[in-house]
């Protein structure tokens, strides 16, 4: 196969690295540290130590979260200093002390940073929970099952404001999870100080006087190149972050408690649309108001125990308050995924999620109810998800429906069946098994399966999946999966829809090592033709990729110029299962960090790509030789090769700038066209330009259009975003994305997206706001604004009033296709939604 030589190589390097055995400090408990230690310089606070877990001491009293930090009892608390700058530097002298404090009492954790610095260097504004990361920040990582797996993350930015999330060993970090805790942050004269309370009922957890927690302290300097502080080194010859984590013990006497959530919520809107439908049957439709709805729904949460909870949601009002950022339609060939954002989802999402996207629960578009079982037991983490989706199929549009109703009216009683009549009002039944076992410290292996059912389509996945900690500086995942489909299928050689059966399979082997300045990864993964996760989501079909990535970064020093220098490569083919070339590219990139937050990089491109007329549509065959997807060879290709160019910056507190530039001659064009782009390819130009005049000539009747004629083009494509935020309350953002290809064989304009998109947002305080987007592609002549105004004291209690719009500038109607100048609605809506959480302990 294609990728041997990239598997041998693989088998070569790991075989020279060798593969060590675990180091006894992941195997063995170390003794509990029951004093504090001096600090370095032998000054100031004594700190506890970093080599053996920190026993957290009990309060008997509460401290008042203000920020100030000078209730008394947190004279009782364990101390915590001697951070080391480990980005930039290496594990090197911080350029500010810091200090950290943790206690807890029965009922919450207590926290607090005592942070130096001078105070006109202080990014701190009033922020949105989660969207502090332009300021300065501390964070923390609590591993609360010290399993070296995923850790809670909770982060304060000078001001108090939270950002609470997720961490998981090989996918990052995830801000989606909310967590009810109390802070407050205050600006001092030579610094701040952050104090918060945190729950134990918020929180998932293994608790007692034995049990230890893996903790990461870390505080972010935004001034002085992104500067990162952490109180444990980190050492980057060493794969993973939460093996090199410190621990606490001693939390016994934790009340234990039950919690019931329930979260109501209402929305009030009123809409307006273009409809197809008209009184004197007008071919471009007309505009129609749909008048008031209101929309009760419900979610509820219950902790069965501190690490299980179960989750109900009842008719949930999923209306997404903030959009999704827009896309390039031009020359767009397979979907595009977009990112959950509906809270009851989100709800350990990480549960759910793996490699090749077998559960994407945007797939889930309105259910009518959803329950969700998630949490652990021991080593076992387990989740279960149904729904019942009325959104996906059965729920009609509202044309749609009004072409059912007028069909039913004109057929009779025994008249022939009108489209959508036997999926209308049906719903999707969706469920999703998700179970995964925890194999010694560094090690786990687990089991998907997912079922989708609807009339006339029926899906179902299961599989295998793990991760193991080969060596210390070497991970390895692999997933295999099969798939059973009873649902309608395309095939190329009849040109028509097929109801039968398929079955198909998709794998997935990614192997990681970590080194100091040396990085690499190899991911190999397929899906047959007949692969199908209609649960989760899948780009292409009947595709198998291999690819490597290898970067070499040299040492950082803070104190140069040049902080360090980067120099990547990615290599990856893509090919069907019938062994046919489909991608190829090699990507080599260099980039320099400077001062200031400075990144500027180079970089230049090579390869081929091939596509098939089987991809598009039908194959020729003997009965109609001359008759497939495209016009003329049944198979293009094209060789391309491109130069990059990008600069990052963020030289003070206002302005953050990023630009791109790429220049690519031989990109694929598919000769889609596209609102005002005439298809560019010679086979249409040459019927356009006999055909598409106001008297064709006789020759033209019955002259069927020519079929899509792909070939290459020069495209340019430019990146841009520039955010400035003069003051602590306001912020504004505008990106422009440019994408403009030539045709090769005609020299025509294949197209010309100019894509804006701004966003700006006032904080009036840190829970109320009020948000402004606009987006304009120049391709589609589509223009989308959203107001929204916003009152969020806390996670689940909410009040929203939004406007969003839909406006075609200077475009095409959706029903006739002729040109519309100036301004056209395409549909608008107005809401009201509140939402209030109650919770209930037992």
């Amino acid at each position: 196969m294609k990728f041997i030589p990239v598997l041998c190589f693989v088998i070569l390097w790991f075989g020279l690295s060798g593969f060590a055995q675990p180091s006894p400090s992941s195997t063995l408990q170390p003794p509990v540290v029951t004093e504090m230690a001096t600090s370095a310089n032998n000054e100031g606070p004594r700190y506890v130590k970093k080599d053996a877990p920190v026993k957290i001491p009990m309060l008997e009293t509460a401290p008042v979260i203000d920020g100030q930090l000078d209730d008394g009892v947190w004279q009782n608390a364990a101390v915590f200093g001697d951070f080391i700058q480990t980005q930039p530097g290496d594990n090197i002298a911080p350029k500010h002390p810091t200090e950290y404090m943790m206690a807890y009492d029965a009922k919450n954790l207590y926290i607090a940073f005592r942070i130096k610095q001078d105070r006109n260097s202080i990014r701190a504004t009033v922020a949105r929970r989660d969207n502090i990361f332009n300021d300065d920040y501390v964070l923390m990582y609590l591993d609360t099952f010290n399993d070296q797996r995923q850790a809670y993350i909770v982060s304060f930015n000078p001001l108090g404001i939270q950002a609470d999330g997720t961490f998981t060993e090989g996918r990052g970090e995830d801000y989606s999870v909310d967590l009810l805790m109390e802070s407050k942050g205050v600006l001092t004269e030579d610094g701040y100080t952050v104090e918060a309370a945190i729950p134990f009922k918020s929180l998932r957890y293994e608790a007692g006087g034995n049990k230890q927690w893996g903790l990461h302290i870390f505080r972010r300097i935004k001034y002085n190149n992104n500067e990162l502080n952490a109180w444990m080194p980190n050492n980057r010859s060493i794969s993973g972050s939460l093996n090199q984590a410190g621990h606490i013990t001693g939390l016994d006497g934790i009340e234990t408690t039950r919690q019931l959530e329930i979260n109501p919520s209402f929305t009030v809107s009123a809409s307006g649309r273009r409809t197809r439908f008209t009184f004197n049957n007008d071919p471009a439709g007309r505009y129609v108001n749909d008048g008031i709805k209101g929309e009760f729904g419900m979610t509820a949460k219950f902790g069965l125990t501190p690490t299980t909870t179960l989750d109900f949601a009842y008719n949930p009002d999923f209306a997404q308050v903030e959009a999704d950022a827009p896309v390039s339609a031009a020359n767009l060939r397979f979907p595009v995924f977009f990112a959950e954002k509906r809270p009851f989802f989100l709800e350990r999402i990480d549960i759910f999620q793996s490699g090749m996207n077998v559960v994407n629960t945007r797939a889930i578009v309105d259910p009518d109810i959803a329950a969700k079982l998630t949490g652990r037991s021991g080593k076992n983490t387990f989740g279960i998800l149904y729904a019942s989706d009325n959104g996906t199929f059965g729920n009609l549009s509202k044309d749609d429906r009004e072409s059912l109703r007028r069909c039913l009216e004109a057929r009779g009683v025994e008249g022939a069946p009108c489209p959508n009549e036997r999926i209308f009002g049906k719903n999707a039944d969706i469920g999703v098994l998700r179970f995964k076992r925890d194999i010694g410290r560094q090690h786990n292996l687990g089991m998907f399966a997912t079922t989708y059912n609807f009339v006339d389509r029926h899906n179902h996945t299961s599989g295998f999946d793990g991760r193991f900690k080969l060596t210390p500086k070497t991970v390895a995942e692999f997933q295999v999966l099969g798939t059973h489909t009873r649902g309608f299928f395309y095939n190329p050689e009849l040109d028509q829809n097929q109801y039968r059966t398929g079955n198909g399979i998709g794998y997935r082997i990614y192997v990681e090592r970590s080194d100091k300045n040396l990085y690499m990864n190899y991911l190999v993964q397929g899906r047959s033709a007949d692969y199908r996760a209609d649960v989760g989501f899948t780009n292409r079909y009947d595709t198998n990729y291999a690819g490597s990535f290898i970067q070499y970064q040299t040492d950082r020093d803070a104190k140069k110029k040049i902080i360090f220098k980067r120099l990547f490569n990615a290599t990856n083919i893509s090919y069907d299962w019938k062994g046919r070339t489909q991608y190829f590219i090699s990507e080599s990139q260099g980039m320099l960090a400077l001062q200031r937050q400075t990144f500027v990089g180079v970089g230049f491109q090579l390869g081929s790509e091939s596509v098939y007329e089987n991809e598009f549509g039908a194959v020729r065959t003997v009965a109609r030789p001359n008759q497939g997807a495209f016009f003329g060879s049944p198979k293009r290709s094209a060789n391309f090769k491109a130069v990059q160019a990008f600069v990052e910056s963020t030289p003070n507190k206002q302005f953050f700038l990023f630009f791109f530039v790429d220049y690519t001659n031989g990109q694929m064009e598919y000769d889609f066209g596209g609102p005002g782009f005439e298809r560019a390819s010679a086979a249409y130009l040459n019927y356009s330009t006999l055909c598409n005049v106001p008297v064709p000539p006789p020759s033209c009747t019955g002259l069927p259009i020519p079929a899509n004629d792909p070939g290459p083009g020069d495209q340019l494509t430019f990146e841009s975003t520039v955010r400035y935020q003069p003051t602590t309350a306001f912020q504004t953002q505008l990106n422009f994305t440019k994408r403009r290809l030539v045709r090769h064989d005609t020299g025509k304009l294949a197209f010309d997206d100019n894509v804006f998109s701004s966003r700006s947002t006032y904080q009036f305080n840190r829970d109320i706001f009020a948000r402004l987007r606009v987006d304009y592609s120049t391709f589609t002549n589509r223009a989308r604004s959203q107001l929204v105004l916003g009152w969020t004291p806390s996670p689940g209690t909410a009040i929203y009033a939004g406007y969003n719009d839909d406006l075609n500038y200077n475009g095409y109607n959706p029903y006739n296709g002729r040109f519309e100048p100036g301004l056209n609605g395409n549909g608008r809506s107005f809401f009201i939604k509140a939402s209030y959480l109650f919770r209930k302990s037992f």
